[in-house]
């Protein structure tokens, strides 16, 4: 499989091309990192390509908050410039001005 570089970046607020979820990007494999069964459970004819970066994502969508994982072929940048309300994105960054979010410095022991 080749590497691609990844279009979206840590911290970027996202939102899915079908589905209606959207969420911060907090961790990014640069190539498919998941299962096979995992893979397996995507519909045939919906299963990305697994040679992409794949994301991680606080996401929410209306009913909740969880985490997902997603292909870049099923990203798009959200600029509502809405917050995202999933709970772990306090405890793991700031908000910029911009709308997107930034890591919080972690203390070194």
């Amino acid at each position: 499989m080749k590497e691609r570089s990844a279009k979206y970046g840590i911290g970027d607020v996202v939102k899915h091309r079908k589905y209606p979820f959207r969420g911060v990007i907090y961790d990014i494999d640069p190539v498919f990192a998941n299962t096979e069964e995992w893979w397996l459970s995507i519909p045939e004819g919906t299963r990305p390509s697994k040679d992409q970066p794949f994301y991680h994502l606080l996401a929410e969508n209306a009913e909740t908050e969880y985490l997902a994982y997603v292909s870049e072929q099923n990203l798009v940048a959200d600029t509502s410039g809405a917050p995202v309300r999933h709970p772990q994105v306090s405890e793991i960054f700031t908000r910029t001005r911009n709308g997107s979010y930034k890591m919080k410095s972690q203390s070194r022991h």
